[in-house]
């Protein structure tokens, strides 16, 4: 068998996970530059991951999930199962107004409001819970 020198194109697994890097790094409110300097690459390279052009290496990856605060596995396809009533994670920052309380929410850098604006945040969720449940 003899090797070839052809490059490994990107797949839909690429691109799936270029768009949840460019979906945190926005809701995170970290440009492409920045969020380049931090792990070693030029913003058009953060453009290239993030538009599934080219691959992220594992190494990279880990540095790209280091510099977000998220696990690594945040990048790939969600794995809880499809009738326990849990959206993949990508679907959440596909509305705009998750991302934009995400953007919020990190802005906020003391803990005790954090804590207290994600317990409001509960409370009215699970209000509206039982309100559906009720109907």
């Amino acid at each position: 068998m003899t090797a070839t020198n052809t490059p490994k194109l990107a797949t839909e697994a690429d691109r799936a996970i270029g768009s949840r890097i460019a979906a945190l790094r926005a809701a995170q409110g970290l440009s492409q530059t920045a969020l380049g300097h931090a792990i070693g690459v030029s913003f058009q390279q953060v453009q290239k991951y993030e538009k599934g052009r080219n691959r992220v290496g594992a190494s990279r990856l880990q540095m790209i999930a280091d510099q977000l605060k998220v696990p690594v596995e945040t990048f790939f396809s969600d794995t809880a199962p499809v009738d326990a009533g849990v959206a993949p994670v990508q679907t959440y920052f596909d509305d705009p107004k998750v991302v934009e309380l995400v953007q919020a929410f990190t802005s906020i850098a003391d803990a005790p409001t954090r804590e207290s604006v994600l317990s409001i945040v509960k409370a009215a969720a699970t209000i509206q819970q039982r309100r559906a449940f009720q109907a």
